[in-house]
Parts: C-alpha cells; structure tokens; sequence
C-alpha cells in the first residue's frame, strides 16, 4: 500500500492510506476532508460508487451534498485524500454535470445549438462528427423547440434540456445532477426524469444524482446515499432494484415504499442527533 494525499495535512488528520473500491466500483473516494472556516465538513471520508448505476444523494440540511460531488467533479477543492475513477485521475475521466442553476449554465452569447456542441468543439471534433453527435442527442430528446435560439429565449425547462443534452453530448464516464429538477415545474420534471431513464438504459453511464426531493431521489436511484449531519459521513446505502423504466405505476409498488420509507426514516435519525 502506499500513502496517498493532496492538499494540505491538518494535524489532527490522518494521511490516508489508499484502498481501491471492490469489484463493480467506478468511483473510489478514500480519506476524503474538507473544512470550511476551520470547521470539518468531511473528515476523513471512503466512499465507493458503482459503475452503470445511478446514486442519489440525499441528507440533512448542509451536511455538503452538493458539495460532495463538486469536490468528486473537481470544481470545489479538497484539503486531503484521493478519488479515482476507474483509477484514472479526474483529468484522465470524461464527465458531464448538470448544474441547478440552468439560467447561468449555459453561455448567453451563443445560439443553443452551439451550447450544446461546445463540449465537442472543445475536444477538435469534426464538423461531421458534432452534427451526427447532435442529430442523435436531437432525436433522443425528441426536441420540438429551435436550437438556433439564444438560451434566454427559450423556457426554464427548454434551457434544463439542452443543459443535460450538452453534458452528454461528449459521451461522458460519468454524469453530475446537482438537483437537476428544483427550477423545473411538474410537467418538465417528469419529462427530464423519463429522459435522463432513457439516456441512463441506452447508455449505462454512471450518474450521481443530488435531490432535495425524498421521492425523486429513490424513484431515480439504484442506490440511495444518506449522509449524516457533519461532520459528514455515511448513515445508509440502500438499494433500489425496480426494473426501469419507472412509472407512476412505480410509486405504488411494495418496493419503493419500503425503500422510501427506510431512507425518511435514516434521514430523520440523523436530522434529530
């Protein structure tokens, strides 16, 4: 074994020593820390995540979803520890994200179409290569809006779409939702939740979902991940196995009120120590 770190070393953390997730893992999250303001957020942190799954992450009020997977994506920086994909490093990894705020995602300046394309741009693609890419992720989506528009001009739910369609468009390892459904109404969440099944049944891409929202978050999931208050660790990993793709039928099956009912009661554990 040997001992693997970055970032600073606090005193009262120990230097992790790297041990790689079982077999079926994508993501392997070892001595994980970070502090904010001196204080621990996460401490010491393992986690193994599943490839070909989704995981929802689900917990009390700033325990640090969100910025749990930021600092697995790489946009918010870690004091210690090591995470590995496939163990390859971030920069090896081709990912996704799909951020809450689709009115600030996406570039104002470019027409729609070119939001989209722009991960591709990015990595020299042809112009034969980004249009067949585009014809597929159009035709997956099934878009009736005009990509030609500038973001601004098109609906909340119109941007989310070509929000999640841009992370996908460069075919990513593995795709961040960080509570991809809370700017959406009703009728656009059901139709992202049917899309994101879709692409998740053609694709196998591993997906690591953050929702405020206890029955989106295991209607969603093949693993529901409970964090505890923080300093931060893992309460429960349940497993949700009903066969995709989900319906409203779904909600009233024995299985997913079992699952939804355990992870309300882990959550309101936590919320009261």
């Amino acid at each position: 074994m040997t001992e693997v770190l970055n970032g600073p070393v606090y005193a009262d953390v120990p230097v992790p020593i790297f041990k790689p997730g079982p077999v079926g893992t994508h993501i392997t999250i070892r001595g994980l820390t970070k502090y904010f303001a001196g204080w621990p957020l996460y401490e010491n942190f393992d986690l193994d995540i599943p490839k070909n799954k989704i995981v929802s992450v689900f917990g009390p009020n700033g325990c640090g979803k969100s910025t749990l997977i930021n600092m697995i994506a790489g946009l918010v920086p870690i004091d210690a520890g090591e995470i590995l994909f496939d163990g390859k490093s971030l920069k090896d990894t081709k990912i996704g994200y799909v951020f809450q705020n689709y009115r600030e995602a996406m570039f104002p300046w470019m027409r729609t179409i070119d939001n989209i394309a722009y991960p591709l741009k990015l990595e020299g693609k042809s112009k034969a290569e980004v249009d067949r890419r585009m014809a597929e992720l159009v035709a997956s989506f099934d878009v009736k809006f005009d990509l030609n528009r500038y973001p601004y001009e098109l609906s909340g739910g119109q941007q989310q779409t070509a929000s999640i369609m841009r992370a996908l468009a460069p075919k990513p390892e593995v795709l961040f939702l960080d509570e991809p459904f809370s700017a959406l109404d009703f009728e656009m969440t059901l139709f992202i939740r049917e899309k994101l099944q879709e692409v998740f049944m053609q694709t196998g891409t591993t997906m690591l979902l953050v929702s405020h929202d206890l029955e989106e978050a295991v209607y969603l999931a093949d693993e529901v991940l409970l964090l505890t208050k923080r300093p931060t660790k893992v309460a429960e990993i349940l497993h949700y196995g009903d066969p995709r793709p989900r319906t409203v039928d779904t909600l009233s099956e024995p299985s997913f009120i079992q699952t939804k009912k355990q992870s309300l009661e882990v959550f309101q554990r936590e919320v009261r120590r």
